[in-house]
């Protein structure tokens, strides 16, 4: 009842309201730094080690930056109740107690994800926003289930979005996994050894969900900022703050089109920093192996550089398109007069959820194959 009152704000406004999203903005953070600042890209060649100091790292970012997005996060969902949930933001004694309580949350939620990671099977923190996105599809099919009772014509729409959601998944499993192996040649050694053929797999997607959580971050904060700025008393800033609330909404035509530019321009982004033609070229180099009809050194690496971009072209349309695809099909349905229909998973949902689950199956099956070997000591 109390939740009623405020708007549906105190279902949110829990210790653990930020999720691990700080977390996740600390990481990204900290990859992008190993390729701008020599020290830490040297820590992050060092193997194991180096993983384990750069965790160390993205977990003492993650305290600042969930202690300041934790801030902002209450004001917003004590703007957005009808009842003031913290009555007196501007006391420290009030809000700071909060904002401890809240990072802790976060905090705690990133131990259980590397708990996970050192105790079970596969990323924790992977695991966690797996099973945070799932566990919000049975509210919203019992939510659809409600409205079609009272109205007839939302069971149409719920139907097409539920098969559209099964065939999304279908194509994002078959791309997510779809590579292009460049074959390679290591010249035998020995007298009586003969050339040994390899491949260096390539795949579509290489940035994984990387780009959709920058583009979301960016598309969303003109809006959230439009929310803090309804409440000001200057009467321009409230009109503008108005106007960003209103333009930014997920259903408007300038979100999709800017989410879509973002998401390929994020792409091509972190493909660059984290995909090295050149050095890649190198270690096949080292390793005394080539490309057949391809010339070691130069050549090579504006051979795999071409590669790499033209899969990133198709991998970043193919993103950006799942990411705003089931926004799209939910305009189509407003504006036909079917009626609004909530969406089961989100297209970036759709992509944690296959990443996630692929990755479990392959480390599930490790995990056989090593008990396997260990019949025979």
């Amino acid at each position: 009842m109390f939740s009623l009152l405020t708007g549906g704000s105190t279902e949110n406004f829990s210790i653990v309201l930020m999720g691990i999203s700080p977390y996740i903005n600390a990481s990204i953070i900290i990859q992008l730094l190993a390729v701008v600042i020599p020290k830490l890209e040297n820590i992050s060649k060092e193997g194991e080690s180096g993983r384990r100091k750069l965790n160390s790292y993205t977990r003492w970012l993650t305290l600042p930056l969930a202690f300041i997005q934790s801030y902002g996060m209450i004001l917003l969902l004590n703007s957005q109740s009808q009842i003031p949930i913290i009555s007196d933001t501007g006391d420290p004694k009030i809000i700071l107690p909060a904002m401890l309580t809240i990072s802790a949350g976060t905090l705690l939620l990133v131990w259980l994800g590397e708990q996970i990671s050192e105790r079970g099977i596969g990323n924790g923190i992977s695991i966690l926003i797996f099973t945070s996105i799932i566990s919000g599809i049975p509210t919203v099919v019992g939510q659809n289930l409600f409205l079609a009772q009272s109205d007839v014509n939302k069971v149409i729409p719920f139907i097409v979005i539920t098969f559209i959601t099964i065939i999304l998944i279908t194509i994002v499993i078959l791309v997510n996994e779809a590579q292009r192996k460049v074959p390679i040649t290591y010249a035998g050694r020995g007298i009586r050894s003969k050339s040994d053929q390899a491949s260096l797999p390539i795949r579509i997607n290489q940035a994984g969900m990387i780009p959709i959580i920058f583009a979301v971050a960016l598309v969303s904060f003109p809006g959230i900022l439009g929310q803090f700025f309804v409440n000001a008393t200057s009467p321009w800033l409230k009109n503008l703050g108005a106007t960003m609330t209103t333009i930014f909404q997920p259903n408007t035509t300038l979100y999709l089109v800017v989410y879509f530019l973002l998401v390929i321009a994020f792409t091509f982004f972190y493909v660059s920093i984290t995909f090295n033609p050149e050095q890649v070229a190198e270690n096949i180099q080292k390793r005394g192996g080539y490309i057949p009809g391809i010339r070691p050194g130069t050549q090579t690496s504006e051979y795999l550089g071409q590669i790499s971009k033209r899969l990133t072209l198709f991998g970043a349309f193919f993103i950006a398109l799942i990411a705003i695809l089931p926004l799209l099909i939910q305009a189509v349905f407003t504006t036909s007069g079917l009626g609004s229909v909530s969406l089961l998973i989100s297209g970036a949902g759709i992509i944690i959820i296959v990443g996630v689950v692929l990755d479990l199956i392959r480390q599930i099956n490790a995990q056989m194959v090593m008990h396997d070997y260990e019949r025979f000591y």
